[in-house]
């Protein structure tokens, strides 16, 4: 081979050659404090027809959103989040005869509850006035795009340093950063801090619910030459 040719053929081998990369995965978690709560707050009855169904559950829903709304419930934070309607053919006593059947009407709303302090007050007001379903009472941060970009800085952070020992582990040196992504599905995601007490079961005086702390976490994947 003449020199240019070589010199060619030694460029066109280093350019296929595959670029040697670490990927680790860094976590950035950050303590919140929720500002808000959201529950799903309901009415279910059971009736032998389903007009009488209907016009029970609208009752009662009625009541239970007007004790919301005079709690200091804002009409925009009240969503419906659920309505169903579906015939029963099974009893106390097991199936019902032929011609009879018992309808469940079942109508939810989401609540979001801006004062964390009146939480409990407020499932209290809502059970009284004729609410017997809730479920899925969640804290949260209303706005966290502050608390996510700590996040990603601390898991930028923590990726290069797993690179880095993983470097250090092989016998190379880690390079500049050549891609980050977020990991699908872990974004963002708030994780139980200290608030374990908050579903604990209804008794005498008051409904106990307790905000304690949040843990937002974020994951990213660095790789590096």
């Amino acid at each position: 081979l003449t020199g240019n040719t070589a010199q060619r053929a030694l460029a066109q081998t280093r350019a296929a050659a595959p670029i040697k990369t670490i990927t680790a995965i860094g976590d950035g978690k950050v303590k919140i404090k929720p500002d808000i709560a959201r529950a799903n707050i309901g009415v279910e009855v059971l009736r032998p027809s389903v007009e009488e169904a209907s016009a029970a559950n609208k009752k009662l829903i009625e009541s239970v959103i007007k004790t919301l709304v005079d709690a200091g419930i804002a009409k925009e934070d009240i969503q419906t989040s659920g309505f169903s309607v579906y015939a029963e053919r099974f009893g106390q006593n097991g199936p019902l005869p032929d011609d009879k059947v018992n309808y469940r009407v079942s109508n939810n709303v989401q609540v979001t509850i801006r004062d964390l302090d009146k939480v409990g007050e407020v499932l209290d007001a809502a059970m009284k006035s004729g609410a017997n379903n809730i479920y899925g009472i969640e804290f949260s941060l209303e706005d966290n795009s502050a608390a996510k970009s700590e996040a990603r800085k601390d898991a930028v952070a923590d990726a290069k340093a797993k690179a880095e020992e993983l470097a250090e582990l092989t016998g190379v040196k880690v390079g500049k950063v050549l891609s980050v992504s977020e990991v699908i599905g872990a974004g963002g995601g708030y994780y139980a801090g200290n608030f374990a007490e908050q579903a604990r079961a209804f008794g005498g005086g008051g409904t106990p619910i307790t905000p304690g702390q949040l843990d937002l976490v974020m994951q990213l994947q660095g790789i590096f030459a």
